[in-house]
């Protein structure tokens, strides 16, 4: 049996925000996940949290031995309804278990679940300096479909914008 055998998704319950807000608080000092410069608490995510639901916009949790490993969350892209098809995917692993294929079996997940979901297209935001998430999502055909260079700035650095994307529905 393979260790990613023994890791099992679900979605988040409310109980699970704590552990989902250590794992993305874990990212902000490395500077190359998150815009966010500075944690983010618990209270300032639970609307965020009460967005997601299982049947439009999930927010799923990576379990392993009872531990909250990594997580995936579906965000609507651009908020108006005829982008409703299109959803921008967030994937956060805890710092232990980064680089052993859970953010792999969270994308793959996401793939196979859109359909289900009625969604057409999937997106990743992610930085230009973080070759790790954008080899990820190049990995499962994810190509880009836009930089924004310059857009972030962080600790007075400027940093790009990647927009990779994917078309998961075929309509012909």
């Amino acid at each position: 049996m393979s260790k990613l055998e023994k890791i099992f998704i679900r979605d988040a319950q409310i109980n699970d925000l704590k552990a989902i807000i250590e794992i993305y608080n874990s990212t902000v000092p490395g500077r190359i996940v998150t815009a966010d410069t500075e944690p983010v608490s618990i209270a300032s995510r639970k609307r965020w949290f009460y967005e997601h639901s299982s049947d439009f916009r999930p927010l799923w949790v990576a379990i392993k031995d009872e531990e909250i490993v990594g997580w995936l969350s579906f965000q609507s892209f651009y908020g108006r309804p005829a982008y409703n098809k299109t959803a921008e995917l967030s994937i956060y692993i805890a710092e232990g278990f980064r680089k052993k294929g859970i953010g792999q079996l969270l994308l793959k997940k996401a793939l196979d679940e859109s359909p289900r979901l009625k969604i057409n297209n999937l997106l990743g935001f992610i930085f230009g300096h973080n070759i790790a998430s954008l080899n990820l999502f190049y990995k499962f055909g994810f190509v880009s479909w836009g930089v924004f260079p310059g857009v972030a700035e962080i600790d007075g650095v400027e940093r790009d914008l990647v927009i990779v994307g994917k078309r998961v529905v075929n309509l012909i």
